[in-house]
C-alpha cells in the first residue's frame, strides 16, 4: 500500500514557506533560511518578509564546493540550541547547530518514523529484550525511539563527531544503553552476518555517497543491493524493517523490489511504502524521500 505521510505532532518545529529553491523553517525560536532544490515552484511570502523573519541564512559556495556553503547569522542567533519531540511515549530532545553542509543535526520529517519505530518495538513478543540496528544512523533520531520503546540498539555511523552528538541527545533525552559505533556501515553488517547475529528491527537510511572512518567508499546505486542481502540475513523472521531513499531520486517501488528480493519474513505480506512531505502553511508539500517499511 502506498502512502504519503506528514508528521502532524511537531511543535517545535515548522515549515513557514516553501519555494523559489528555498525552504523557511522554524527550530524552536529560531527561524533558518537553507536551500531546497525540489522548491521549484513560486514562494508564497515576499523577499522582504523571508528576509525579516529569518535569523539565520545558508548561501551556497561557488565552484566545486556548491554543496558547502556559509551560514549569515543575525546578531543573536545562536550557532547550537536544543528542541524537543513529543509524541505519545517519545519524549526525546535534539541539540541542533549550523554546519557547513547546510544541515542542522535534524531530518524533521523523520518524526513519522519514529513514530512507527516506538510502536513496532512495543509490539513485538519475542520473549527478550528486542535487538535492533540503525545503519547510517545520523544523529540517532530513530535510534532514540527504538531505545526509548525498549529496545537495545546498536548505533552505527561513521563520523565520530556525528556518534558524539547522537550521545548528547540520547542523555538530554533521559535515556542510556545505546551501543555506539564509529565504522563503515557495510563492514560492519558483513562481520555480523559472519557471527550469526539477529536482530528484530533493522533501520537504513543510506546516502547517496559517503565515505567510512578510513576512507571506505559507499555508493548507493552500486552497494544497496548487496547491502540489502546481508540485512535480509540480520534480520529475525519475526522483525521488522524500515529503508528510507531520499537520494537520487529512487522511486519507492526501486525499494519495494529490494525488499521482496531479499527479505524473507512473514510480514513482507505486510509490506507497505510511500513518500515522507513537510507542509508549509500556505498548504504546499515538500516531498523528501521514499521509505519502505515491513
Amino acid at each position: 500500500m502506498t502512502q504519503r505521510i506528514c508528521p502532524t505532532a511537531w511543535q517545535d518545529y515548522e515549515l513557514i514557506d516553501v519555494g523559489g529553491f528555498e525552504k523557511l523553517e522554524r527550530f524552536g525560536k529560531w527561524i533558518l533560511r537553507r536551500p531546497e532544490p525540489q522548491a521549484i515552484w513560486d514562494k508564497r511570502l515576499g523577499e522582504k518578509e523571508w528576509q525579516k523573519l529569518a535569523h539565520a541564512s545558508f548561501v551556497k559556495a561557488a565552484g566545486a564546493d556548491a554543496e558547502k556553503g556559509q551560514w549569515y547569522l543575525k546578531p543573536g542567533m545562536a550557532d547550537r540550541w536544543w528542541i524537543q519531540y513529543k509524541q505519545g511515549g517519545l519524549k526525546l530532545k535534539f541539540r541542533l547547530g549550523l554546519t557547513s553542509f547546510k544541515h542542522v543535526g535534524l531530518f524533521p520529517e523523520q518524526a513519522a518514523n519514529w513514530d512507527w519505530i516506538y510502536d513496532k518495538v512495543k509490539a513485538l513478543n519475542v520473549g527478550e529484550k528486542p535487538r535492533v540496528l540503525n545503519l547510517f544512523a545520523y544523529t540517532g533520531g530513530a535510534s532514540l525511539a527504538a531505545c526509548a520503546a525498549g529496545a537495545e540498539v546498536t548505533h552505527v555511523d561513521s563520523v565520530k563527531q556525528v556518534v558524539s552528538w547522537s550521545r548528547e541527545n540520547m542523555e538530554e533525552s533521559g535515556l542510556n544503553g545505546i551501543r555506539w559505533v564509529v565504522e563503515d556501515a557495510f563492514k560492519f553488517v558483513q562481520r555480523e552476518v559472519r557471527r550469526g547475529r539477529t536482530y528484530h528491527g533493522i533501520l537504513l537510511d543510506p546516502p547517496a555517497y559517503g565515505r567510512g572512518p578510513d576512507g571506505e567508499k559507499w555508493l548507493l546505486e552500486k552497494q544497496l543491493n548487496e547491502l540489502m542481502q546481508l540485512c535480509g540475513q540480520l534480520l529475525d523472521p519475526q522483525g521488522f524493517m524500515l529503508l528510507n531513499l531520499y537520494s537520487m531520486g529512487f522511486s519507492a517501488m526501486v525499494a519495494e523490489n529490494l525488499v521482496k528480493k531479499h527479505v524473507s519474513t512473514h510480514n513482507v505480506g505486510h509490506m507497505n511504502s510511500g513518500e515522507l512531505y513537510l507542509q508549509d502553511q500556505g498548504g504546499n508539500a515538500l516531498p523528501l524521500g521514499t521509505f519502505v517499511r515491513l
